[in-house]
């Protein structure tokens, strides 16, 4: 189990010099590092050595290597730019002397422009939707491989609730896009920078899955296996983690191994505050 608490510790690195900071991972049952961990603490890296009027604006990161849950990852910062209105960084995350994830950051001072943004899809609201662990009960049985991994890499810092039943029939049919409402578990005071953070870990969570939507009577449930190649991610505009937001996900393209997800993330009332887009390893078993 990891609580909020526990996670921002995690996510907030130690400083070791200027540009040079350290981080503890949380201890998966998968016994790799968890992606959306390494996103938020290469995010807090980056912020560390930007001003404080400075709000990041977009992340573009590659995963090169798993990483080892035992050993603690170094980030190193590079300082690209710092102008009159954006700054960029560029992170490395490294374990025993090799880079495990590379990430180039932007950040920006807020200014005025013009304003738009695409609607968010009419779906039910998280009231009375069922959490992600207790709609997996639902497919205990058929699939009790993807059960485990549920169970296993389930968290009380972020509370997820599908608004489509989570099982696969949907699926056979073509089905692709989801909806899953996500919020932090406990109501409390919590920077911009830090909200970025938790987004960034939160937007790791199960973004690849439409991708195999399409392909459910293919998938060998208990071979397949999943991991992040790369991850983009936009900050529009400013939200409450405490408070309810959809993350609308749908699968523009699979092909060569690989899936695609793509998500747009919103407010309760509608305001578009992220747009995250991974691509991903896909294989029914390993080669």
């Amino acid at each position: 189990m990891l609580d909020l608490e526990q996670l921002i510790d995690i996510i907030e690195l130690e400083k070791i010099d200027d540009c040079l900071f350290i981080g503890n991972n949380y201890k998966t049952a998968w016994k790799r590092v968890f992606g959306g961990q390494v996103l938020a603490q290469a995010l807090n890296a980056a912020y560390n050595t930007v001003p404080d009027d400075r709000i990041a604006h977009s992340l573009h990161g590659y995963f090169i290597l798993g990483g080892d849950i035992d050993k603690p990852i170094v980030y190193t910062v590079s300082v690209l730019r710092d102008g009159g209105s954006f700054t960029t960084r560029r992170v490395t995350a490294s374990q025993n002397g090799k880079a495990i994830f590379i990430m180039a950051a932007s950040f920006q001072l807020k200014q005025d422009g013009f304003d738009h943004q695409s609607d968010m899809p009419d779906v039910k609201g998280p009231e009375k939707l069922k959490t992600d662990m207790e709609q997996a009960e639902s497919i205990k049985l058929f699939a009790p491989s993807v059960y485990k991994r549920m169970k296993a890499r389930h968290q009380t810092a972020i509370e997820f609730r599908p608004v489509e039943r989570f099982a696969f029939e949907n699926a056979i049919m073509g089905k692709k896009a989801r909806n899953v409402w996500m919020k932090v578990t406990e109501k409390r005071k919590l920077s911009l920078p830090m909200q970025h953070q938790l987004l960034a870990y939160a937007s790791d969570y199960d973004l690849l899955l439409t991708a195999l939507y399409p392909h459910r009577s293919k998938v060998n449930t208990d071979k397949l296996f999943i991991a992040s190649l790369d991850h983009a991610m936009w900050f529009h505009r400013d939200f409450d983690f405490t408070d309810w937001l959809l993350f609308e996900i749908d699968s523009p393209s699979a092909s060569n191994s690989r899936g695609m997800g793509y998500g747009n993330i919103y407010t309760q009332d509608g305001k578009l505050v992220s747009t995250v887009i991974q691509e991903g390893l896909m294989r029914n078993g390993r080669k």
